[in-house]
């Protein structure tokens, strides 16, 4: 009965030791937002231009605090390198700039600072990219937005490397951003289907002074305009390849952290 008694208490014992390391192991509790902070969260993404590839390196990402007082200033929202291809980042898919703590309160800018090693290729050659003040000052985005105490602040930064990129007479390339911020509680998508596949189409529609662009995928011909400001669009679609009318959808809503499905859109083929 005794021998009974130990082996009850070493089986229990040995049980509760598998429970605890089950209950450490499986744990996904995210560490809670500390007391008077809130979260903010910035995503990238590029809308298209006649380039292979646009290659930059961004090695910090700072907001800049509003006030007069000690609670005022620049902060490091991240500091991890992030190489990417801005031309990889269109049709629905983004890159992750910034996911961090900060104090609640007013914020006025958001700063890229990036290093030297930026690259446009063209037509398969690789040219070294100058970015003004990139490595320096870095890329100081006016954009006032508050992070509340407890919630999640959500922006897109979308590029536009086609009116960002400049060849210069020497034959060198120079990057002057053009970059959209838009509050992604605020906007929304629009996407469908182009057919025919091959007509390789160019979907664009007009924010305020800006162009927002892609193409549709060359095996599926699906596309997605990203990140627009929620209201009425006029979106264009135009073949690059074979002989198509060119098309408008006119009237196109928005919706508020939500997509549009244009469906499938056919086009005309030209007689």
């Amino acid at each position: 009965m005794k021998r009974y008694t130990a082996f009850l208490v070493l089986m229990t014992f040995m049980l509760m030791l598998v429970i605890a390391g089950c209950s450490d192991d499986d744990s996904t509790t995210p560490d809670p937002v500390p007391a008077g902070d809130g979260q903010l969260f910035l995503k990238l993404i590029d809308s298209v231009g006649p380039y292979d590839e646009v290659n930059i390196e961004v090695i910090e990402v700072t907001a800049h605090r509003a006030g007069d007082d000690s609670t005022s200033g620049w902060f490091v929202v991240s500091d991890d390198t992030l190489s990417v291809n801005l031309l990889d980042y269109t049709n629905g898919n983004f890159a992750v700039l910034a996911d961090s703590v900060l104090a609640a309160g007013q914020y006025t800018q958001v700063r890229l600072l990036l290093t030297e090693n930026n690259t446009v290729v063209v037509e398969g050659e690789t040219h070294e990219l100058e970015i003004p003040s990139g490595s320096t000052s870095g890329l100081k985005l006016n954009h006032p937005f508050t992070i509340e105490e407890g919630l999640t602040y959500s922006a897109t930064l979308d590029f536009d490397a086609e009116r960002s990129i400049h060849q210069l007479g020497n034959g060198d390339y120079k990057m002057t951003p053009v970059i959209r911020i838009v509050v992604d509680a605020t906007s929304g998508s629009i996407f469908g289907t182009i057919d025919p596949v091959d007509a390789r189409a160019q979907i664009m529609t007009v924010v305020g002074e800006d162009t927002v662009s892609t193409y549709a995928d060359t095996l599926t011909g699906e596309f997605r305009l990203m990140s627009l400001p929620v209201g009425l669009y006029d979106v264009e679609i135009a073949a690059t390849v074979g002989d198509y009318r060119d098309t408008t959808l006119t009237g196109i809503q928005t919706i508020a952290e939500g997509e549009t499905d244009l469906g499938t859109v056919i086009l005309e083929e030209i007689e």
